[in-house]
């Protein structure tokens, strides 16, 4: 078992890191251990405001930048202003457990936000990454399935829950997917996975009126939750310990609910290569990004 913490964490003078969603949750404890370990690290937010107050809370200088992964104008914006190489890219951000909700370019919120946005982003900043991609998925994953038939929810009754699922099983098989092609290319760069387990943060929004469930549902999270700092540690270890590409960080206790991080499995829906590849080619379509990297043609038979 792991005995991974804060202190095992690398030095990383020299360094840049990409964090999105780094205002709050694990994304702000992601990102602050990233920086004091020497690392140049950019918040990547949605509301520079936030992002500003998030950085004041941190004892070395970090960089805000604006980025609404709902939105892929801004997404590509972010990426062309971004300036020079990047090491480590976190892919954070998300959200959940909200009503139906579309976002700038038409895609449900939780799928759009939580997979397109972040396969958008990591496309586009591709050729200047020089290490690794960590996505953050969920162990929400494990009731997830893609109906690719509608994937943004445009027929069927939704259900927040079932939604959240799909765009966490989305974020596993794209990044199976992502190393697969890096593999094929050649590229040094690995991806790599990790989920909180149960953690405290502000992932749920805030409903209004919340159902007797959502109530029962946050009261037992409530009981076993850990804190955004341990909940930090499995993305940590995902993006500075000595991992194979494709690798998959959770806590090791509890079902995966608690406890330091190490590797952990993966529902068979997450290992499906056709899934994998059938998604990323819808995803090119709706984003109209590529992976950019070449990849050796394959011999004819």
């Amino acid at each position: 078992m792991s005995r991974f913490s804060l202190a095992d964490l690398p030095g990383l003078t020299g360094r840049t890191a990409v964090v999105t969603g780094a205002n709050s949750g694990i994304g702000l404890v992601t990102a602050r251990a990233l920086a004091e370990r020497g690392a140049r690290v950019v918040l990547a937010v949605r509301d520079p405001e936030k992002g500003q107050a998030a950085a004041a809370t941190m004892t070395r200088p970090v960089e805000v930048r604006a980025l609404d992964l709902a939105d892929l104008s801004s997404v590509r914006a972010f990426a062309r202003d971004l300036p020079g190489h990047v090491d480590l890219l976190v892919n954070n951000a998300g959200l959940s457990l909200g009503p139906l909700s579309r976002t700038a370019d038409g895609f449900e919120l939780q799928f759009g936000t939580n997979h397109l946005g972040h396969f958008a982003l990591t496309n586009l900043l591709l050729p200047r990454i020089r290490e690794r991609v960590v996505t953050v998925a969920s162990l929400g994953h494990r009731i997830g399935s893609l109906d690719f038939s509608d994937l943004q929810w445009e027929r069927r009754r939704y259900r927040p829950n079932a939604a959240y699922a799909q765009s966490k099983l989305a974020n596993l098989l794209f990044a199976a997917e992502l190393q697969r092609r890096l593999t094929r290319a050649g590229s040094p760069v690995i991806s790599t996975a990790a989920h909180p387990g149960i953690s405290s943060t502000n992932l749920m929004r805030t409903v209004q009126k919340p159902s007797p469930g959502l109530r029962f549902e946050k009261f037992l999270v409530g009981l076993v939750a850990q804190s955004a700092e341990e909940g930090a540690l499995p993305t940590l270890y995902a993006a500075t310990a000595d991992l194979p590409g494709d690798s998959y960080a959770g806590p090791g206790r509890l079902w995966g609910m608690r406890g330091a991080p190490t590797q952990v499995g993966r529902s068979a829906r997450a290992r499906d290569g056709s899934a994998a590849r059938r998604l990323w080619e819808v995803s090119e379509h709706l984003t109209g990004t590529r992976f950019p990297l070449d990849v050796p043609a394959t011999p004819a038979s």
